[in-house]
């Protein structure tokens, strides 16, 4: 203390912005105050910070709370006040029930087999190695990128009367939908469940094996519980695409029976004009997405365990696996079914196959539709 109390008051290094001690920032004055010129930088500094954040918040109540409190105001509020009767009347209809149920089933079922094909091919593509698995993991994956109309067109082409499977009648059914919801979100299963299955320890496993459980035991008793968070997530994710889902619907369902709860609030709003049904629906969109939310913790909580996450090599293709690999492999086919018939239809011209389509783009196309 003497030896700072006996330094000239220049040579004491005064505390920074920051309440640290240093050497004095150039342009500093003695006693610790701050020069003009910093007093201006940091004045400029935290208008800086102050817009960062302020720009942000008020971008998120533009765009986001204050739609959202609208939508809320106007389903809950009634010509007497907030009384719900408006909300009571909406879901009070037989027609609302109906696309409320029809949107739970329907994506719930996509989930399933979404899941009993998932599995498999997130096995065949991540715990074992052959030749051509890595095109194999690309054409599982390459659904997923495309637009949800161009899904829809796709099997709508597909299941057409004059296309390739009209015969089956699916045209307009549930079938198409569940058909088209599979082949979206396949990818989410076999990526989401695979990557951790690819790293997934095998020792528990072998030890069971060992100790005379079968490969079906085995699996159902330490593989599965392992897989089981990721397993949920994937269900989670693949659940609320197709409960959300918009192109599909509007293009497959046929616009009377197999109506989503998204569907319906395109229809309340762009053709009916009726903002109150539409509001009404929206809050009960928001409370399923927020159900299946908390529904998917709970079954992570329950399912969640100490993964040993290891490098683990793939192993060569067995006897044992051909099963799993004959399933892929069906599924892959079947998923280039629709791109299939898309690019051909394309090239179909009015003298056979070409690519005048393709350079009608460049233009204002025939009919002048562009």
């Amino acid at each position: 203390m003497q030896r700072i109390a006996s330094r000239p008051p220049e040579q004491i290094a005064p505390r920074d912005l920051l309440g640290r001690t240093g050497p004095r920032p150039p342009g500093g004055l003695p006693g610790g105050r701050i020069a003009p010129r910093d007093r201006a930088a940091l004045i400029g500094w935290r208008v800086v910070v102050t817009i960062c954040a302020v720009v942000p918040a008020a971008a998120l109540i533009v765009f986001f709370v204050y739609p959202v409190g609208a939508i809320v105001a106007r389903g809950l509020i009634g010509p007497a006040g907030m009384d719900g009767s408006s909300f009571a009347e909406v879901l009070g209809r037989a027609r609302t029930l109906r696309i409320i149920a029809f949107t739970i089933a329907q994506a719930a079922a996509s989930t399933v087999l979404a899941l009993a094909l998932g599995l498999p091919a997130a096995f065949v593509t991540h715990r074992r190695t052959f030749r051509g698995r890595s095109l194999l993991r690309v054409l599982l994956t390459v659904p997923f990128v495309l637009p949800t109309v161009v899904v829809g067109l796709a099997f709508r082409t597909l299941f057409a009367p004059h296309g390739w499977l009209g015969g089956l009648g699916w045209d307009g059914s549930v079938w198409a939908i569940l058909a088209a919801h599979v082949f979206f979100n396949l990818a989410v299963v076999v990526r989401t469940v695979g990557g951790v299955w690819a790293h997934l320890d095998e020792r528990p496993t072998q030890a069971a094996r060992s100790l005379g459980a079968g490969p079906v035991r085995a699996f159902r008793t330490v593989t599965l519980p392992a897989l089981g968070p990721a397993i949920a997530s994937a269900a989670t994710m693949v659940f609320l695409f197709c409960a959300t889902s918009f192109g599909v619907i509007l293009v497959l369902g046929g616009g009377i029976s197999n109506n989503t709860i998204e569907t319906e609030i395109y229809r309340q709003t762009a053709q009916v004009g009726d903002l109150t049904a539409a509001a009404v629906l929206s809050i009960t969109q928001i409370a399923l997405v927020a159900a299946v939310l908390v529904v998917a913790h709970r079954l992570r909580g329950r399912t969640e365990a100490t993964l040993r996450l290891t490098p683990v090599t793939a192993r060569p293709l067995r006897r044992g696996d051909l099963p799993a690999l004959i399933l892929t492999g069906l599924t892959a086919s079947a998923l280039l079914l629709p791109v299939g018939i898309l690019l051909l239809r394309s090239l179909r011209t009015a003298d056979g196959f070409g690519f005048s389509n393709y350079a009608a783009l460049a233009g204002a196309g025939e009919g002048n539709l562009l």
